[in-house]
């Protein structure tokens, strides 16, 4: 598995439910956010993914609350791949409140589609390595 990527996130208070927590869906936005964070860091953008002919596809993701989020609270949410053989790999991401806590953690399961024949493609990993400036932050 790669070291974890993060990057800081402050909860604003319009993401907060009714009890004052942080809504529940809105880890899967911080979580995309950092994914979308590493890649970009990585020299990945979206226009490369797609002039490539590929696109990162969610297959599965679960989240495990720790610990509550409340609006002005600062995070940071960490972001590590990890490889195996075949067409999915596994990221792995915390959600780290200001003294070290987990407030959440997040594990998803990923693939790489082509956009054309609307399959995974057999080696997600080749493809990062191929369009990352840095596949070090991948973990390649």
């Amino acid at each position: 598995m790669s070291e974890p990527f993060s990057v800081p996130v402050t909860v604003r208070g319009y993401e907060t439910d009714v009890q004052g927590h942080l809504n529940q869906a809105v880890y899967l936005n911080y979580a995309e956010h950092a994914r979308w964070s590493l890649l970009h860091a990585a020299g990945i953008s979206q226009s490369a993914l797609i002039g490539s002919g590929v696109g990162p596809v969610a297959l599965e993701t679960t989240i495990r609350y720790k610990r509550e989020l409340l609006a002005g609270d600062e995070v940071e949410v960490t972001c590590a791949f990890a490889w195996g053989g075949g067409k999915t790999f596994r990221i792995e991401q915390s959600v780290l409140k200001a003294d070290g806590s987990v407030a959440a953690e997040i594990t998803a399961v990923g693939g790489i589609l082509d956009l054309e024949k609307r399959k995974l493609v057999a080696d997600p990993a080749e493809v990062f390595k191929k369009l990352a400036s840095d596949p070090g932050l991948f973990g390649l």
